[in-house]
């Protein structure tokens, strides 16, 4: 809402367009699902900060946070992967292969190690990376390539909050080089790394999107932070530190908003029992958008906050209540050593609907 004292000397209005460089990063589908969360709950969706620029903002947050130092000897969801092998190494009575297929898959740098062992014992028929961003698909391929150059790769850009895997990538078909190999002994191990589950919007169509992806033998490996959101002390670290930063420095620039009108704004969102970073507008602004030759404004107020960037974390007892509720069963679950975090596995809870 516009600052209702408009006719007032100190008033200040602000009418900003959003640069070249974010029409080009985003289409126009995209746009107007922006538009739309920005009208409706204040926010810009952070999937959509892993596109364009937003790639490197990521690769370059993700490889900071996989070199060992003298309190983290390794990332923790390599460790988690790690730890959890033998459960998730396709060696059991239904399978001999298994389709590792990465959903958010960014630089697949969470993979490496995982599919290297798997990979050792034969046991790799394709390794499928999904995300929504084409920029880091490129990512993706050229590093798994180089560390892989014999394992079938396949990518594809996917949002998973609004649709399915698709059903081709699922069929469990050999690779060429695994032309005798019957679909029967192939299951689908589908990984949704990087604590990313706590980022959506709407964490309950993401489930339920998993759920109608999957059949019978397949597994959902979920990474997460848990506690208690609300706990939260008001110091900024990992991607609420760096990358929250990094995305702010790079949206404000490309919807048009100077630095000197805004401020980052890191808190805990009692309404979404999230930690959240925000765009906080020091003064009255309209951004105007414009689709197809149609200009489309959206108006805020002096204080209003944008949010750019979010992290729920996990009760252990919600998060079984949200996968049970999407048609999921949690089979196997543990915490890394400090009980920061948490490696979820699942499996589809009735068969016959997922078929």
């Amino acid at each position: 809402m516009v600052n209702p004292d408009s006719n007032s000397p100190n008033y200040t209005h602000h009418i900003v367009k959003p640069s070249s460089d974010f029409y080009a990063t985003f289409s126009e589908v995209e746009i107007l699902e922006i538009i739309d969360a920005l009208e409706v709950r204040c926010e810009i969706p952070l999937k959509y900060s892993y596109k364009g620029k937003g790639a490197k903002i990521w690769d370059n947050f993700y490889q900071k946070y996989i070199i060992p130092t003298w309190y983290r000897t390794s990332n923790v969801e390599i460790e988690l992967l790690n730890n959890n092998f033998e459960y998730l190494n396709g060696g059991n009575e239904v399978c001999s292969k298994v389709n590792i297929i990465d959903v958010g898959a960014g630089n697949s740098y969470p993979i490496k190690k995982y599919i290297s062992r798997l990979n050792k014992l034969g046991k790799v028929n394709q390794y499928i990376a999904l995300d929504i961003s084409e920029s880091l698909l490129n990512i993706s391929q050229k590093n798994f390539y180089n560390w892989f150059p014999k394992i079938n790769y396949i990518n594809g850009t996917l949002d998973i909050e609004n649709a399915c895997i698709p059903k081709a990538l699922l069929e469990n078909k050999p690779n060429k080089n695994q032309a005798n190999l019957e679909n029967s002994q192939i299951i689908n191990i589908i990984l949704h790394l990087g604590v990313t589950i706590g980022n959506h919007h709407n964490r309950a169509r993401v489930f339920t999107n998993f759920r109608k992806s999957m059949k019978k033998n397949d597994f959902l490996v979920l990474t997460n932070e848990i506690g208690s959101n609300s706990e939260w002390n008001g110091q900024a670290r990992g991607g609420c530190d760096y990358h929250a930063e990094n995305i702010y420095k790079w949206i404000k620039s490309a919807i048009g908003i100077k630095s000197e009108d805004c401020e980052l704004v890191r808190k805990y969102d009692s309404l979404r029992d999230s930690v959240v970073a925000n765009i906080k507008l020091l003064h009255n602004y309209t951004i105007t958008f414009n689709i197809q030759g149609v200009e489309k404004n959206v108006r805020f107020s002096a204080d209003d906050n944008i949010t750019i960037w979010r992290h729920h974390k996990f009760e252990i007892s919600q998060l079984q209540q949200e996968l049970e509720q999407a048609g999921l069963k949690l089979v196997r679950y543990n915490t890394n050593k400090y009980s920061s975090h948490i490696i979820v596995i699942c499996q589809v809870a009735n068969i016959r609907e997922s078929a």
